[in-house]
């Protein structure tokens, strides 16, 4: 057999093959790759739009209270932000990657509030129903030095109710969250898959969130130092 048939024969014999009453194609089989959690679920919040557009937002309420705790600093993607905005920040994380004038601290280990507004975009697997069965949630509301928190989540996270998260929220609904209206790029790869929201607890909101809905607010692009971003 030459050279040439033989390729074709290779070829020939590696076309799907129609078989069966429903003429199924007999396809190599790929298994989908499972997505691995990084050490400590670190996703830096690469885009300082996130953290710019909430200090826009309420920014006259943040300088009001006069002081930010970042217990989740990593490499200090938030906090170089609210500093520049004019805010005293104290920053913490369970490990030191270089975010500047922090401390290494694990969060349930501290049992007052470093400042009088909470900021943070907090390690998932420690807030989400499935993993952390909200205990990071858990032990901010237990911190009674603080009237302002902003988590940076998942849009769909306050969905779950499994693993005692939805009793949790249903007992401390957040004030309101700001939707963002365009997408965060959390791992640098391009492509970001989900819609994030800011979700905002304010204890000296007038209205009484546990018998009223959360307000829900649009939260555009816009950066405190300049006017709007286009989208």
């Amino acid at each position: 057999m030459t050279q040439s048939a033989k390729s074709l024969f290779r070829a020939t014999k590696a076309k799907p093959v129609l078989k069966g009453p429903g003429l199924a194609l007999d396809l190599p089989k790929h298994s989908r790759p499972v997505e691995q959690r990084r050490e400590h679920d670190f996703y830096a919040t690469g885009q300082p739009e996130a953290v710019r557009s909430l200090l826009h937002a309420d920014g006259d309420r943040l300088r009001a209270l006069g002081s930010v705790w970042e217990p989740a600093c990593g490499d200090g993607a938030m906090v170089r932000e609210i500093r520049a905005f004019g805010l005293p920040c104290s920053a913490s994380d369970l490990i030191d990657r270089g975010c500047p004038d922090s401390w290494t601290a694990d969060y349930f280990s501290c049992y007052r509030s470093r400042g009088r507004a909470i900021i943070t975009n907090p390690p998932y697997n420690l807030i989400n129903a499935r993993d952390g069965h909200g205990r990071w949630l858990h032990h901010t509301l237990n911190l009674h030095d603080w009237r302002y928190c902003a988590l940076l989540l998942s849009w769909d996270w306050p969905a779950a109710r499994a693993n005692g998260l939805g009793a949790l929220l249903d007992a401390n609904p957040f004030s309101y969250c700001y939707l963002m209206r365009w997408k965060l790029d959390f791992t640098g790869e391009g492509s970001p898959p989900q819609r994030n929201a800011w979700f905002v607890w304010d204890r000296d909101d007038p209205r009484d969130t546990k018998s009223n809905h959360p307000d829900f607010r649009w939260l555009d692009r816009h950066d405190w130092r300049q006017p709007d971003l286009l989208q």
